[in-house]
């Protein structure tokens, strides 16, 4: 559906472009957006080419294990009925502790891979249980240590200190997935 808004915003931008008398003007713009837009992705490989890097050297330092054993602990707290089940609480480490560490497409596999061994034990199959709500929740609304995905936008449109949004993106997303166990936490006693 929105596939079809999309194209008829397009179409009836053009066909009024051309109307009004501004059609070399709707093909100027066409052409340098297009331009702008290869320019962007180009400069976004280099930069998130370098950020994988990054996360791939401080994987292999052991870093994301070390917030693992961090992580264990607060997810007994949180994940009440799935804790002890080492099937699911073993992916669901590497996807929070990946998304930490803005390795969100390393994260996507370890992601539905906890989903997948949550449904396995789920009581009433096709239905989300608590835990499931709480994970969904902490996954969308990860605390990011280091947003590499904004850091190389950022970096590509020319910002002249990109890293200025680390502290703030730490304070937000921890605050969202604070509040959003809460409110998991909250809602769970009336579903």
């Amino acid at each position: 559906m929105i596939n079809y808004i999309w194209f008829l915003l397009m179409i009836s931008g053009i066909i009024i472009g051309v109307i009004t008398g501004r059609g070399s003007i709707v093909s100027t713009s066409i052409v340098s957006s297009a331009s702008d837009t290869v320019n962007l992705i180009i400069s976004l490989v280099g930069i998130l080419s370098l950020w994988c890097g990054v996360m791939r050297i401080a994987k292999e330092a052991g870093l994301t294990d070390k917030l693992s054993k961090m992580l264990k602990p607060i997810l007994k707290i949180v994940f009440k009925e799935t804790y002890k089940n080492n099937d699911v609480m073993e992916p669901m480490v590497l996807n929070l502790t990946s998304n930490m560490m803005g390795l969100s497409n390393a994260a996507t596999p370890f992601g539905i891979k906890t989903m997948i061994e949550m449904e396995k034990i789920n009581k009433v199959k096709g239905r989300a249980t608590n835990d499931m709500a709480k994970f969904l929740v902490l996954n969308a609304a990860c605390i990011q240590i280091i947003p590499t995905s904004v850091l190389s936008i950022r970096a590509a449109a020319g910002s002249e200190n990109p890293g200025i949004i680390i502290l703030p993106a730490i304070l937000a997303t921890g605050i969202a997935a604070i509040l959003g166990i809460v409110y998991c936490s909250i809602l769970e006693k009336f579903f």
